[in-house]
């Protein structure tokens, strides 16, 4: 990547500038790009690519701690009577937005020391974010020219995530809200704003009041994992008709349309998820995120919550390079997976629930390395 004295990264700020200009960016605005360099950490974490990606559990106890709990509660106290007048107006619990905050800054300790302005431009100038970047590079000097945040105040993650609930530009544009009526809407350093902007947005995302986000559940042996999946939302009635079963033995048919999602297999927790899980990923598109956000916040007022059916320790999901393996193989053995890409996608995972299928195991489409072992096996 290039440095500040490289001639192409300036003519790319000038071409920005001259952008912003045409958006009603002043001069004074657009001169705080002067003199900005690409900086090499940004860059360095853009192009990481992750050889091992951690198991949901894994990623569930680093996220879902003692202290990340307690300070959670504390904060549910300090803020009652405010989270109180959240609630009432945009119908968002209190502890989801709580969770929230915690798993994003750890409750404003960790809201990220890289400049909004160098990273951004950093991204934007190259690399495969690069329109990202500056996109919200343009966003990011409305903020500052619209005066919700000094220039000393403006710093993020790498990737331009800002404040205590991380927000990146356009968003924050777009749903950022003023939580203490003094008309200004600071996410950075003004806790109560970060919580009203993100219980705005999940409104925004169609969050329904007084539903919650899921329940476990457990299914029959003869029960087809393939009919599951996270946009595969169906009725209460086909659900039942097809063995699923709360671990409570609470009924369900009041939540709405629900999808099946079993995130390590059958061997793992599995879930009926309501609309408002869709809503959380609307936040973030991990879905181990969304889950940490609704576990955690379960746990806030029931300490003593844990999953039914334990995670599959001993399973691990597969690296990057044991993927392009198990695609090799499926496709060798005559199932499209729509490339060797090292990605477990919706063709990759049908793929696995076909062989799966016909060699009489159960069809979850969950890539182990045991089945890796098994398609060897299948190949001689």
């Amino acid at each position: 990547v290039a440095h500040a004295g490289n001639g192409k990264f300036k003519i790319w700020v000038k071409n920005v500038q001259i952008e912003a200009r045409k958006k009603g960016i002043s001069g004074k605005y657009r001169r705080a790009l002067n003199g900005l360099s690409p900086d090499p950490d940004v860059a360095r974490l853009a192009a990481r690519q992750p050889e091992y990606v951690k198991p949901i559990w894994a990623y569930l106890d680093h996220v879902i701690t003692e202290q990340r709990l307690y300070q959670g509660r504390l904060e549910l106290k300090n803020y009652a009577t405010f989270l109180d007048g959240l609630e009432k107006k945009y119908g968002v619990p209190r502890e989801i937005i709580v969770a929230i905050w915690g798993v994003e800054t750890s409750y404003g300790e960790n809201k990220g020391s890289f400049p909004v302005l160098q990273a951004l431009a950093t991204l934007g100038y190259d690399g495969k974010r690069a329109d990202f970047g500056r996109q919200q590079l343009l966003a990011a000097l409305e903020i500052l020219q619209s005066g919700h945040v000094k220039l000393a105040d403006f710093k993020g993650s790498w990737a331009g995530a800002m404040g205590h609930t991380q927000f990146i530009p356009t968003t924050y544009l777009g749903y950022s809200a003023d939580g203490t009526g003094d008309n200004i809407r600071n996410i950075w350093t003004e806790p109560r704003d970060a919580l009203a902007s993100t219980a705005y947005y999940l409104k925004r995302m169609k969050w329904r009041r007084g539903l919650t986000w899921g329940v476990e559940v457990k299914v029959g042996r003869k029960f087809k994992f393939s009919v599951g999946g996270l946009k595969k939302y169906k009725s209460p009635a086909y659900w039942q008709k097809r063995g699923v079963k709360t671990v409570s033995g609470k009924n369900y048919g009041e939540l709405g349309e629900l999808a099946f999602y079993a995130p390590a297999g059958m061997r793992g927790p599995l879930f009926l998820l309501t609309r408002n899980f869709a809503s959380l990923l609307r936040y973030n598109t991990a879905p181990a995120y969304a889950l940490a956000v609704a576990h955690l916040a379960d746990k806030f007022t029931q300490p003593r919550r844990r999953f039914w059916r334990d995670w599959p320790l001993s399973d691990r999901p597969l690296r990057t390079d044991e993927i392009r393996i198990l695609q090799m193989r499926l496709q060798n053995a005559g199932y499209g997976t729509g490339g060797i890409d090292g990605v477990l996608g919706r063709l990759t995972r049908a793929a696995v629930f076909q062989f799966q299928r016909n060699r009489g195991f159960v069809a979850d489409g969950y890539a182990t390395p045991g089945l890796l072992t098994a398609l060897k096996s299948a190949a001689r």
